[in-house]
């Protein structure tokens, strides 16, 4: 059956059964009404697969599930295939996403050598910002996120001064296309990301993740990207002495660290759920040790509801190092620079 426009309905050519505009598949002999497009989708994702390209790969089985009836048995192949394509990618060697630390005793000693890292790991922070630099100038070409952007610093502006305004929009514009890479990543389609003044900013997927490691990663990527953002602004803020700058990584680390929050929607709810009971306990137990070390506040929220969703709420059956690692790393790294950055607004 050649494609039809989804706004009207066709005559099925091996049947003659009229097909209603919503359906995939003629009710009565089964055939795909989409048959064209699939096949060139397989082609597509197949050439993709074979150039080493597994993201364009991805996108293209992605939108071949799209027209696909989900009680197909070609609806239950191709998702098959985006798994196994999305864990290949998630086994290809990377950068690592987000500077290891180190341990060390006494609360002093680990507080001055946490930081000590922290300035020696800024290096990593500027250069994984500059690598992706393309994509951050791409998504400013969105009139939907420039103009929403500029509607949420004028709000700010009204109360911070232009400024802080300034670098608030910028920290979450950063924390948002860390999902879009993240997504782009695995062929996910999404939204442009769009601020909403007083709330921050949202990307709204217009298909899914395949399983919960997925969501997973795709739900860190904020935080990570986030992390990137108020690390260059805390080592301004060392180098310079502006405190404008240290309010601006103060402001994007107590932001970040609140979107590690493992509830609802938020980017840590998202990461807990590829996580296991025992893995949940482990990163409760470290959310405690950081609040100990550092007093912030915001801490014993975050401990407060991973032990709760350690406790009550369905957990994954595998565990995910992964996962563990990254949301671990966020809650060290986010934690000191809130209890090392200096919130003075100063220029």
């Amino acid at each position: 059956m050649t494609d039809a426009p989804r706004g009207r309905g066709a005559l099925c050519p091996q049947c003659g059964t009229d097909v209603a505009p919503a359906l995939l598949a003629c009710p009565s002999c089964h055939r795909l009404v989409h048959a064209d497009e699939l096949k060139r989708l397989a082609a597509a994702a197949q050439g993709a697969a074979q150039a080493g390209d597994r993201s364009s790969a991805l996108a293209a089985w992605r939108e071949a599930l799209d027209l696909l009836p989900r009680d197909s048995t070609q609806h239950q192949v191709v998702s098959a295939r985006v798994l196994e394509l999305s864990r290949a990618l998630d086994r290809e060697p990377r950068e690592p996403s987000v500077p290891r630390q180190t341990s060390h005793r006494g609360r002093n000693a680990a507080g001055l050598g946490a930081l000590g890292a922290l300035l020696l790991k800024f290096k990593f922070a500027i250069i994984f910002l500059v690598t992706k630099a393309k994509l951050l100038m791409l998504g400013l070409t969105k009139a939907s996120t420039f103009f929403s952007m500029l509607l949420s610093a004028g709000v700010y502006w009204t109360i911070w001064g232009w400024q802080f305004a300034v670098g608030v929009v910028l920290s979450i514009y950063v924390h948002e296309m860390g999902h879009v890479q993240a997504l782009q990543r695995y062929g996910i389609k999404a939204t442009a990301p769009m601020f909403i003044p007083g709330v921050g900013a949202v990307v709204r997927l217009k298909q899914y993740p395949a399983d919960r490691r997925e969501d997973a990663r795709v739900g860190l990527a904020g935080p990570i990207w986030g992390l990137g953002a108020a690390a260059v602004a805390f080592g301004v803020y060392r180098a310079t002495g502006s405190g404008m700058w240290g309010a601006i990584a103060h402001f994007g680390a107590w932001v970040n660290l609140f979107n590690l929050l493992p509830v609802w929607q938020l980017d840590g709810g998202r990461g807990f759920r590829a996580l296991t009971r025992t893995q949940r306990w482990i990163a409760a137990a470290l959310i405690g040790s950081m609040w100990l070390l550092t007093g912030e506040g915001l801490l014993v929220l975050l401990g407060l509801a991973a032990a709760a969703s350690a406790g009550f709420t369905e957990a994954a059956d595998q565990p995910d190092p992964t996962i563990l690692a990254q949301y671990g790393l966020l809650v060290i790294v986010l934690s000191l620079l809130t209890w090392t950055a200096v919130p003075a607004i100063a220029p």
